[in-house]
């Protein structure tokens, strides 16, 4: 096919042109050429195969050449639409592609059969009784009455605590938790008017009003603040040992118990980190890293390289850069809720860099990162590296 003829197809199906034939014939022939099963009598279709991949790379060498690392780096395809319809439209031919539909339609069901939904929005809500609800099976509006606070899940599927002039006169302070599990994520509106985005496998706990001389809160996992202003009432971080401090500012912690380190991201305002006898200041831009254990000696300070990569789960991506393998499959466990089994010897220089949506199912998600020569198997809720 004529160059600029596939870069106007390619042009169609980026944005949203294309007829409903092409966009099928795309994607329906990535299923397919990407670890489909070949029977003796697919030779012919193993040959076109390779010459797609082989033209394939050639085509990315023109394309958009900065966003690759290193020879010996593994990589995941960028804006992988664009690199199938380049594969499909400069090897494919519309006649070759109705002879093996039956053979795609049938790998699809099989993959179908297999396959994992991504996570979504999934909470629990622990109360000050103690009483539990489940937020992503509750109906919007007002859940429960805290003190003098409302607590009510609104129509886009946030949980906003509100005052009220009403409800209980008792001065004492009473605690809330939200929960997600592997596969959830949440939004909570504190009662100060902070915002905050739970990322899986994460919990906060928050006072239902904020009174005295500071607003702290408890995190475990990974949250993305944006801290009202009140000069007053300084806003507290307690994570993982680590305390982080802020009057009004936007950040994000990541205190995962399975990473090897924690790391706070500051984007706008400033905040200071302390843990234990260690402290540090940061600005925005600006990223801490402790060690991941109880004798941390140092806090190291550096500047964010790819803002993308750290706000990537709140925008509904994944984003990686230069990332090893286990560190990838630890974001693809907690956000598919699976375990990870690995078999064989991960070369030393497995590192993936590449962008695509959270939205996608776990094994359209897994066929992207084998185009870094990585394989994997689905085994019910299990994913088998090999």
């Amino acid at each position: 096919m004529e160059e600029q003829k596939l870069k106007i197809l390619i042009s169609k199906y980026n944005s949203g042109a294309a007829t409903p034939e092409e966009r099928m014939l795309i994607e329906n022939w990535y299923e397919s050429l990407n670890g489909a099963e070949l029977s003796k009598s697919d030779h012919e279709l193993e040959e076109i195969k390779q010459d797609t991949f082989s033209n394939l790379q050639t085509y990315i060498g023109t394309f958009k050449p900065n966003q690759y690392p290193a020879q010996n780096n593994k990589v995941i395809l960028l804006t992988y639409v664009k690199w199938i319809a380049a594969a499909v439209l400069l090897s494919i031919s519309i006649t070759f592609y109705y002879y093996k539909q039956h053979s795609i339609v049938q790998q699809n069901n099989v993959i179908a059969k297999n396959d994992i939904a991504p996570g979504g929005n999934k909470a629990i809500l622990t109360l000050a009784d103690g009483s539990k609800l489940v937020l992503d099976d509750t109906k919007n509006g007002k859940l429960a009455t805290q003190g003098k606070t409302i607590v009510q899940k609104t129509g886009s599927g946030m949980l906003a605590y509100l005052s009220s002039a009403l409800g209980s006169n008792t001065s004492e302070v009473t605690y809330n938790t939200v929960t997600t599990p592997r596969g959830g994520q949440y939004n909570v509106v504190l009662p100060d008017g902070t915002q905050v985005w739970l990322n899986a496998a994460s919990s906060l706990k928050f006072p239902t009003t904020f009174t005295g001389k500071e607003r702290s809160v408890e995190l475990i996992g990974e949250a993305y603040f944006e801290v009202a202003k009140n000069k007053a009432m300084p806003f507290h971080v307690s994570s993982a040992g680590q305390t982080i401090e802020v009057l009004g500012t936007h950040f994000n912690v990541n205190t995962y118990s399975d990473e090897t380190a924690l790391k706070t991201t500051l984007f706008e305002g400033s905040v200071k980190i302390t843990k234990g006898t260690l402290s540090a200041m940061l600005k925005p831009g600006q990223q801490s890293t402790i060690s991941n254990n109880e004798t941390a000696t140092a806090i190291k300070v550096t500047e964010v390289t790819d803002i993308d990569e750290i706000m990537a789960w709140k925008n509904g991506k994944f984003h990686f850069n230069d990332t090893d393998i286990k560190t990838v499959m630890r974001q693809i466990s907690r956000w598919y809720d699976v375990d990870i089994e690995y078999t064989g010897k991960l070369p030393d220089d497995d590192v993936f860099t590449g962008t695509f949506p959270r939205s996608l199912t776990a094994a359209k998600a897994l066929k992207i990162l084998e185009f870094s020569g990585v394989n994997f198997k689905i085994e019910g809720r299990k994913i088998i590296v090999k």
